[in-house]
């Protein structure tokens, strides 16, 4: 099943923000997969529109410290999004952030935010009724307990968990965080929790792996707790990346039986990514294929709903990757590639 609100933006520009995510990442895919010569002919048997359900301050406790989401529902709001954002520099200069274009306040954008949190949780509710979906939207890995980081103001992916969870409708979940970057934010978040097994595969090098490991105090940095299955991938690794991932999804297999699997299936890890923090790793649109492949196979096979999220991917040929992985998985999701 494809979730999807057309009526929720992914590019940032209308709040002046100017990192490179474009629309077209999610509304291209779906141009494409109306327009395949299977899949046209059924989109009502895959496409689901987006139905928000609320997302309280109960939900963001269950993952997010009681102090910061105080301030969430504060005047500290905009603060927050701009340095989660990285929208001003060290010198004090707007970045990547231009307050002219915006057609909303910043404070706005925490509405989208709480969207994007539940169609996280909408998208495992259809995998664990469908067994498998794909969510156009959601993938904010890098938000911490105590605040928002890269990006990413609030962790949708353990919020949704831990909603299911208090509901009873899973117990032992699995996180395969196949984004380009390390899913630092989640692994921290359940570094002690047994019945949220992570595993990352990402670049070896590079943010978040290049900040300040230890602040002052000798306190480690929280980006620096390992997942479960860390798979580091260093430039020029790219040809064994495939192997390494297989590798470590038996190893999850080891641990534990999850009733649901959450795939943060970021396309920056495309070769053609614009964002200058992915340039660690480039892999070929072949060779993501395989991965969402290998991922979606090693769990269909095992009968563990998967809900796959978008996640990351910048610039404009992200649609690439989702593409050519959803034109493939759907007809058999659908019983329409014999």
């Amino acid at each position: 099943m494809i979730l999807y609100n057309e009526n929720q933006s992914a590019s940032l520009v209308d709040f002046g923000i100017l990192i490179p995510i474009h629309d077209s990442k999610a509304s291209k895919s779906l141009e494409m997969l109306r327009n395949n010569s299977v899949l046209g002919k059924c989109v009502d048997r895959w496409y689901v529109k987006l139905t928000p359900e609320p997302i309280t301050r109960e939900d963001l406790l269950r993952v997010h410290s009681q102090d910061y989401v105080q301030q969430l529902y504060s005047e500290q709001l905009e603060e927050i999004i701009v340095k989660t954002f990285e929208l001003i520099d060290d010198r004090g200069n707007y970045y990547r952030f231009d307050p002219s274009r915006a057609e909303r306040p910043l404070k706005m954008l925490f509405k989208h935010i709480l969207e994007r949190v539940s169609g996280t949780v909408q998208a495992c509710r259809l995998a664990l009724a469908e067994g498998f979906c794909f969510y156009f939207g959601g993938g904010m890995h890098h938000a911490h307990h105590t605040f928002g980081h890269g990006f990413c103001v609030l962790n949708d992916i353990v919020i949704a968990i831990r909603k299911l969870q208090a509901e009873k409708l899973v117990r032992n979940v699995w996180v395969i965080d196949v984004d380009a970057h390390k899913g630092d934010g989640t692994a921290a978040i359940t570094e002690n929790d047994p019945t949220i097994i992570t595993l990352s595969v990402h670049m070896a090098h590079g943010w978040p792996m290049d900040i300040r490991k230890r602040d002052a105090a000798g306190r480690l940095h929280p980006s620096f707790i390992p997942s479960d299955v860390d798979i580091p991938v260093a430039a020029g690794q790219e040809g064994q990346y495939i192997e390494w991932l297989s590798d470590g999804l038996y190893r999850l297999e080891q641990i534990q039986h999850p009733d649901l699997a959450v795939v943060v299936d970021g396309a920056d890890a495309f070769a053609e990514d614009e964002l200058p923090s992915t340039q660690e790793m480039k892999l070929s649109l072949a060779q993501l294929e395989e991965r969402d492949r290998l991922v979606y196979e090693f769990l269909r096979s095992r009968r563990i709903p998967a809900a796959f999220l978008m996640a990351g991917g910048y610039g404009p040929n992200s649609w690439k990757v989702y593409t050519q992985f959803l034109e493939w998985a759907l007809p058999k999701q659908l019983g329409l590639d014999s």
